[in-house]
């Protein structure tokens, strides 16, 4: 059943986003070489617990994972790309990190997810993010009123397909509003023109990743970790969407660097 969200519903959901999008900024200049996963997953666990949001991470236990999934990020490196268990693992220079979390404030939900190289980048791998973003953003601007749900999907396997990428077809975005994962199911390659119709009050997770040279996965022995069959880097960018009657509004929006240091400016990715 898919739950259609009132505008006043939709800006509850804001509050939250915007924390998560102010958080997921923060937890980006936290991340430098050197720097512990498990620093990153400590820091994120304490700004939750001071603004009294509640991680949907910690203790979710879906059909695929070994759970229940302890922590309050996904945090993978490198050729992990999804559901990357925090561990011990110290980060080097030229790492691909992406980072996604989720969180609930008041009982309503958001979800975002980027990624960055830490360090000395391979411009290869800023191609990589690159596509994930601009695919997000062709995502979003096709998330109009009246539209189809494939116009979404389409728009995001295009761009992907543009930069040379495969898609993978077995996760991407999903509905959310009071639980982090809700109907419907939100494909990375489609047709325009299929699927449900996009009425106001729907609120979706948007979520292109990509592999740099395969569309397989493997899973590994932590029941959790998703990563590139061949070894290749990955890369994973997110936000929350409602549609409304004027179009898409995205819910996660994180601040500029210059908004970081002097207060409210702009958005950003």
């Amino acid at each position: 059943m898919i739950e259609l969200k009132s505008t006043t519903e939709i800006d509850r959901m804001a509050v939250t986003g915007q924390f998560v999008g102010e958080l997921l900024a923060e937890l980006s200049g936290v991340a430098a070489v050197g720097v512990n996963l498990m620093d990153i997953e400590h820091h994120a666990r304490r700004r939750i617990a001071e603004r009294g949001a509640e991680s949907c991470y910690w203790d979710y236990s879906p059909s695929f994972g070994r759970g229940p999934f302890r922590n309050v990020l996904c945090l993978s490196v490198n050729d992990a790309v999804l559901h990357g268990l925090p561990h011990d693992y110290v980060l080097r220079d030229g790492d691909l990190l992406s980072i996604d979390m989720a969180v609930t404030i008041d009982g309503w939900a958001a979800d975002s997810a980027l990624s960055f190289v830490v360090g000395t980048p391979d411009p290869a791998d800023l191609t990589l993010i690159e596509a994930t973003e601009v695919a997000l953003e062709a995502g979003i601007a096709a998330t109009q009123p009246g539209g189809r749900l494939g116009d979404v999907s389409a728009a995001i396997g295009e761009v992907a397909h543009s930069y040379g990428y495969r898609v993978n077809g077995e996760f991407g975005g999903h509905g959310i509003g009071r639980t982090m994962h809700e109907a419907p199911h939100v494909a990375n390659s489609g047709r325009p023109g299929r699927g449900m119709k996009l009425t106001p009050g729907l609120t979706i997770a948007i979520e292109p990743w990509l592999c740099r040279s395969t569309d397989e996965i493997r899973v590994d022995d932590d029941g959790w970790t998703i990563r590139s069959a061949d070894g290749s880097r990955t890369a994973h960018s997110e936000h929350t969407v409602a549609v409304t009657e004027a179009g898409p509004r995205v819910l996660t929006r994180r601040p500029t660097p210059a908004a970081r240091a002097d207060g409210p400016v702009a958005a950003a990715s």
